[in-house]
């Protein structure tokens, strides 16, 4: 029999649209064994008899799908974390903007439009938020509005990869102007910061540029920041680490997203990295250049 210790389980769930079945595809692609749309009451049956044919590795995806389970879900995730499994919860969510385009994109119909056909495709997306809210707080929740599938997976590929036994901190830069990223634990506005947009050299670079980090480095408000960001981490990640979280998401914003608010990021992932586990996300296009 599969020893307890040695098995991963990734419970992946979220809103239709989200890109549930990229995550869960990349679980299939890594060598996990996969099952879509598993009902919340059969979770700790289906975990045992993966375990007892020797599966080490196993991806589920439980959704709205099988509504008339879920409240089943919260139950039966603590009952495999008092078994010592190694279980990692993921909730993946977007806009409602970035739902319904989505669902125009590919011409598919809502699943809650089989029951309720008489509501709208974003009538259906807010119930679901709705219907969600217990699974949402069980999870590490990653927001998929403006990620491209091929950023989705690499995102997924690093959570499998990270000890569950200690806190994970994501730094994830984001532009003010395309809106608040939903999986932010903590919020930084860097804003205040000069712009090195206003000079034409360097608007078209990047916060990961040598010419843009030269010039925030140089500005006293950029320093200040930091070093309040960096007072207040040190201050209170230890009381994240002492409410058992896995993973904590502090997200970084400046107008658009490609500045001040990735060189704030990379410079924060570069202190912290090595006492803890870091990675480092940049939402908009920009940023990953």
């Amino acid at each position: 029999m599969q020893s307890i210790a040695a098995m991963q389980i990734v419970l992946i769930s979220g809103l239709s649209g989200s890109g549930k079945s990229v995550a869960l595809k990349q679980l299939e692609d890594q060598g996990y064994y996969c099952i879509d749309n598993l009902p919340a009451t059969l979770l700790l049956q289906a975990v045992q008899a993966l375990r007892d044919e020797g599966h080490r590795r196993i991806g589920i995806s439980v959704d709205v799908r099988g509504i008339h389970s879920l409240p089943a879900l919260p139950e039966a995730v603590a009952k495999l974390k008092a078994q010592g499994l190694d279980l990692r919860v993921l909730f993946l969510e977007a806009k409602t903007d970035a739902l319904q385009m989505r669902f125009s994109e590919t011409r598919r119909k809502h699943p809650l439009s089989v029951a309720h056909p008489e509501l709208t495709v974003s009538e259906c997306i807010v119930l679901e938020q709705e219907l969600l809210v217990g699974v949402a707080d069980l999870a590490h929740r990653v927001d998929t509005s403006d990620l491209s599938a091929n950023a989705l997976r690499s995102w997924v590929k690093q959570l499998l990869h990270l000890d569950q036994s200690q806190l994970t901190v994501i730094f994830q830069s984001f532009g003010f102007k395309h809106g608040l990223p939903l999986d932010a634990d903590l919020v930084f506005d860097a804003r205040c910061i000069p712009n090195p947009y206003y000079d034409t050299t360097l608007r078209p670079l990047t916060g990961r540029d040598q010419l843009v980090i030269d010039f925030l480095e140089a500005q006293p408000a950029g320093q200040q920041m930091y070093e309040d960001v960096v007072r207040y981490l040190d201050t209170w990640l230890p009381a994240f680490d002492n409410d058992n979280r896995a993973y904590l998401t502090v997200a970084i914003g400046c107008t658009g997203g490609q500045h001040r608010s990735v060189w704030l990021a990379e410079k924060l992932a570069r202190r912290f990295d090595g006492d803890r586990q870091v990675l480092t996300r940049h939402r908009e296009r920009r940023g990953e250049a």
